[in-house]
């Protein structure tokens, strides 16, 4: 069993979302409003503050990324900090947001949505295909996470954080999912599911928030790897580093009290360790 290694101090209330883009690691802080980017081998971190929550970012072919704000996708431009709303998702449901999303190879941006009060059976899986958000045909849930993308595009893993699940999707022809079928489990003493990704053998990293670690399943959904944390409440990785084998990962100090704090004073940090599996290739969004 491996241990992380603390990397950056970020102190995030909700930290989110990393990935790996031309040799920095980008991340968010939801409940903060604020994208982060970390240059590890300058030892940089920049960041830029968003007009609402932000779920995620992905990068995007015409340049800058596509950003998961509230109320929907908006392009996002580091160079002049500026936002331009794509679409709106969600307008009937004030008390959702965006949550989690990654990139397939056709460009496609799969996301999901969630009640921000964390209650209602609001969340929904959606696609964004050239401007146009499209919701799937997974059932809804409270907190939707993920969704990864297998390295072949043939199937999406879902989470389920609440229901504490990670379901899986065929990714038919058209774009369409077919069924769900469940492809792991949890107790309660895993914690809860959180962010999930894929890596280049198809294997499922998921974050545990609760749980005190991180792990990865194969495509059998057994578990092969487990890393532990000082802190409970791991949130999402990003694989990257010139190899693609340097893990990274998201934290949050959301939900713990003072005495708690007290104990993990490195809650809502940035965190490391080394996989033998690299990353599958990435993607960028298009549109």
């Amino acid at each position: 069993m491996q241990q992380a290694e603390h990397c950056l101090t970020v102190g995030a209330t909700l930290g989110e979302g990393p990935i790996w883009v031309d040799g920095l690691l980008w991340f968010v802080d939801i409940k903060q409003q604020r994208i982060y980017a970390h240059d590890p081998v300058a030892g940089t971190l920049d960041h830029w503050d968003s007009p609402e929550m932000v779920g995620w970012v992905v990068p995007a072919q015409r340049g800058g990324f596509v950003a998961g704000l509230k109320s929907g996708p908006h392009h996002f431009d580091p160079a002049t900090g500026g936002f331009e709303r794509m679409a709106e998702v969600d307008t009937h449901l004030p008390a959702n947001r965006l949550n989690d999303a990654c990139v397939d190879g056709q460009g496609r941006i799969w996301f999901g949505t969630m009640d921000n009060d964390e209650t209602a059976l609001s969340g929904r899986l959606f696609s964004w295909v050239a401007g146009l958000v499209s919701p799937s045909s997974a059932d809804a849930v409270c907190i939707t996470n993920g969704p990864a993308i297998s390295p072949d595009d043939s199937t999406l893993y879902h989470v389920d954080t609440l229901g504490k699940v990670i379901l899986a999707h065929a990714i038919l022809a058209d774009g369409t999912l077919g069924p769900a079928t469940e492809f792991a489990r949890f107790g309660d003493a895993d914690g809860h599911p959180d962010g999930a990704i894929c890596d280049a053998e198809g294997g499922v990293w998921v974050g545990f928030y609760g749980g005190w670690a991180a792990r990865r399943y194969g495509p059998d959904g057994v578990m092969t790897d487990e890393v532990r944390f000082p802190v409970s409440n791991i949130t999402k990785i990003a694989l990257g580093g010139p190899d693609g084998r340097t893990a990274y990962a998201t934290t949050a100090r959301q939900g713990l009290s003072d005495e708690q704090l007290a104990e993990q004073v490195q809650a809502g940090d940035i965190f490391t360790f080394r996989v033998a599996i690299p990353a599958k290739p990435l993607h960028r969004a298009a549109f």
